[in-house]
C-alpha cells in the first residue's frame, strides 16, 4: 500500500491496515479513455464509516471494492453539511455562498418542461436556486456530447440547470445496464449521477427486524452517551450503511454486465456525514468528513491519499479527464495529478473550508459558521451566537409533531435528553447545537486537533498554548474570504480576534445562559 501523502491520520483512518496489500500499488494499467464514462454514485447522509476504514461492526465489501481498486482519499471533506448545498457544490465547484444554494431547497425530481407554474413560483425554488450565469457540471457534459442521468433525487434548482435526459426513481443494476446500452447506441459516451437514499433517516427499526450490525460490536462516537439507546441507534445507522452497499453492489454489477466498466470513472462519495447532532448541519469533523474514492481508466490502484480534498474539487476533475475545458473562477481543483500518480499535492492546498448558513428557509440570515481545518486542526468560527441555528427534524425527532407521515426514529436526541443528569457533557454538546432547548450557548471560536481529539469535544480556542495555531487559522480564514468573496466574513472582526490574542469575550462567556434570558 502506498500513502501518496500524509498529513494527518485520525485514529479512526486505520488505513493503513486494511486490506490493500493485495493490491499492486502501481498506476492502473489502462490508459485514460478521450472521453470516459463517469459513475458518480452519492449515498446520503454517509460519514467515512466504512469496512474499509476499519469502522467497527460494519461491512461495505462493495464500496470498499471501489477504494481497493483506485484512490481513497482519507482526508475528502464536503463543504456543507446538508444535501441540497452539498450537491450544488459538487456541481458547481462553488462553496455554497457563491453558488446560490447555501441550505436545503425543494426537490422536483422531473425535467424543467414538466415543472407546474406552482412548482416554478415556489419561494424556496425561486429564492436557493443557481445563477442562470453559472454553469453546471450537466450543462457542460450535455453541450459536449455527453448522454446523462440521474436517479432518486435533483434536489438543486433550478431544473433548467439541470438538463438530464434520463430520470430514474431508483438506480438498479439493470437501469445502470440499460442506461449504458443507451448511450453506447447513440455513440456518445455517458455520465450518470447514482443518488442512494439510504444510510439516510429513518432507518431500519431494530425493534421489528433483526439488525445486520450487532449492537454490541459497534463503537460509539464520543460526543454520545453510551446508553442501549444510542447504541442501537448507531447500529441502526451503520445497518443502514450496509444497505447502502448492497445497492452499490447492484449498481457495479450492472455497470460490469454492460460491459462499459473498462471505460467509466466511478466515484463514490457520501454527500455529508450521518444525521446526528454534530453531524448532519454542522461544521463539526463529524458532519464534514466523508469517503471518498475513485477508480477507472489511468488512476492508480490500491493508494490512499491524505491530501485535503473537498467535493467542490470533483467539477474540475471531471471536465478535465472528460477533456472540457474547466470554467474560470471555480473553487475547487481537478484531483486527476493525485488519481494518475503525476503528483502527491495539489498546489497551494492548505486547508479545506465548510460552511453552514442559518435562517434562510425562514427568510433573513441569522448566523454563519465557518470550519477551517489544515489536515490535523479545525477552527470554527461563528458570526452571531445568539441567533437561531437550524436543526433539521431527523435530527430530532422519533416521529415530526403533527405528520404521522415523516418518522425519523432518531433515539439518540430522545436518550441524550433523558440521560442528561448522568452524562451532562454529551448533554451540552447537544444543547449547544440545538436552540429548542435553549439552555446553553455556543461558542463564538472553537479550535479543536482533530488528531488527538477526533470527535471534536474539547475545545482548545482559549488555550494560550495553541494561541499560535488560533491566529494562523484565522488568518487563513480571512484569505479564504478574500479568495472566494465570502461576504459573512468580516476582515475587521477577525483581525481583532487576532489582536486580542485571547479568546473573544462571546467565547468566554460561552456556556449556560444567564438566568435572566
Amino acid at each position: 500500500m502506498q500513502s501518496s501523502r500524509v498529513r494527518t491520520t485520525a485514529a479512526r483512518h486505520v488505513v493503513a491496515a486494511v486490506c490493500l496489500g493485495a493490491l499492486a500499488t502501481t498506476s492502473a494499467t489502462d490508459a485514460a479513455q478521450p472521453h470516459p464514462n463517469f459513475l458518480f454514485i452519492l449515498t446520503e447522509d454517509q460519514g467515512a464509516q466504512l469496512g474499509f476504514v476499519g469502522t467497527p461492526g460494519v461491512e461495505t465489501p462493495h464500496m470498499d471494492s471501489i477504494a481497493n481498486q483506485g484512490v481513497y482519499f482519507a482526508e475528502a471533506f464536503v463543504n456543507y453539511p446538508v444535501c441540497s448545498a452539498s450537491k450544488a457544490n459538487i456541481y458547481t465547484g462553488l462553496h455554497s455562498h457563491a453558488n446560490g444554494i447555501a441550505t436545503n431547497t425543494v426537490n422536483y425530481f422531473k425535467p424543467d418542461s414538466e415543472l407546474s407554474e406552482d412548482q416554478r413560483t415556489n419561494g424556496f425554488y425561486q429564492r436557493l436556486r443557481v445563477p442562470d450565469d453559472t454553469p453546471t457540471l450537466v450543462e457542460l457534459l450535455k453541450k459536449q456530447g455527453y448522454f446523462t442521468g440521474v436517479s432518486d433525487k435533483l434536489h438543486v434548482a433550478p431544473n433548467s440547470k439541470f438538463p438530464y435526459d434520463r430520470w430514474d426513481r431508483v438506480a438498479t443494476g439493470d437501469k445502470v445496464e440499460q442506461f449504458a446500452g443507451e448511450a453506447t447506441a447513440e455513440g456518445r459516451p455517458w455520465f450518470y449521477f447514482c443518488n442512494i437514499e439510504q444510510p439516510h433517516r429513518p432507518f431500519r427499526n431494530g425493534d421489528e427486524v433483526k439488525l445486520t450490525v450487532e449492537r454490541t460490536k459497534v463503537e460509539v462516537p464520543a460526543f454520545l452517551p453510551d446508553t442501549p439507546e444510542v447504541r442501537q441507534d448507531w447500529a441502526e445507522y451503520l445497518d443502514a450503511v450496509e444497505r447502502a452497499d448492497e445497492h452499490v453492489g447492484d449498481v457495479l454489477a450492472g455497470l460490469e454486465r454492460s460491459g462499459q466498466a473498462g471505460q467509466t470513472i466511478v466515484i463514490f462519495m457520501g454527500d455529508h456525514g450521518p444525521a446526528f447532532h454534530r453531524g448532519k448541519m454542522s461544521p463539526y469533523d463529524f458532519g464534514l468528513r466523508v469517503p471518498l474514492a475513485v477508480r477507472g481508466p489511468g488512476v492508480q490502484q490500491g493508494v490512499v491519499s491524505d491530501e485535503l480534498v473537498s467535493e467542490i474539487d470533483l467539477m474540475p476533475t471531471i471536465l478535465q479527464y472528460a477533456g472540457i475545458e474547466v470554467p474560470n473562477g471555480l473553487h475547487g481543483q481537478s484531483l486527476l495529478p493525485l488519481l494518475d500518480g503525476v503528483s502527491t499535492s495539489l498546489p497551494g492546498r492548505e486547508t479545506v473550508v465548510g460552511e453552514v448558513t442559518h435562517g434562510l428557509h425562514a427568510g433573513a440570515v441569522v448566523m454563519e459558521e465557518r470550519a477551517i481545518y489544515d489536515g490535523r486542526y479545525r477552527l470554527i468560527y461563528r458570526s452571531d451566537i445568539d441567533g437561531r441555528r437550524d436543526f433539521n427534524a431527523d435530527l430530532q425527532y422519533w416521529v415530526t409533531p403533527g405528520d404521522g407521515n415523516a418518522p425519523w426514529h432518531n433515539r439518540s436526541f430522545d436518550s441524550v435528553v433523558a440521560n442528561r443528569e448522568e452524562h451532562p457533557e454529551a448533554y451540552r454538546l447537544l444543547d449547544e447545537t440545538c436552540s429548542e432547548l435553549g439552555e446553553f450557548q455556543p461558542a463564538e471560536l472553537e479550535l479543536y486537533d482533530v488528531q488527538a481529539d477526533p470527535y471534536e469535544v474539547n475545545n482548545l480556542a482559549d488555550d494560550p498554548d495553541s494561541a499560535g495555531v488560533r491566529t494562523r487559522l484565522l488568518r487563513a480564514l480571512i484569505k479564504h474570504a478574500a479568495d472566494t468573496s465570502d461576504a459573512a466574513i468580516t476582515p475587521a472582526k477577525l483581525t481583532s480576534l487576532i489582536k486580542a490574542g485571547e479568546r473573544p469575550v462571546a467565547a468566554a462567556n460561552a456556556g449556560r445562559k444567564a438566568d435572566s434570558r
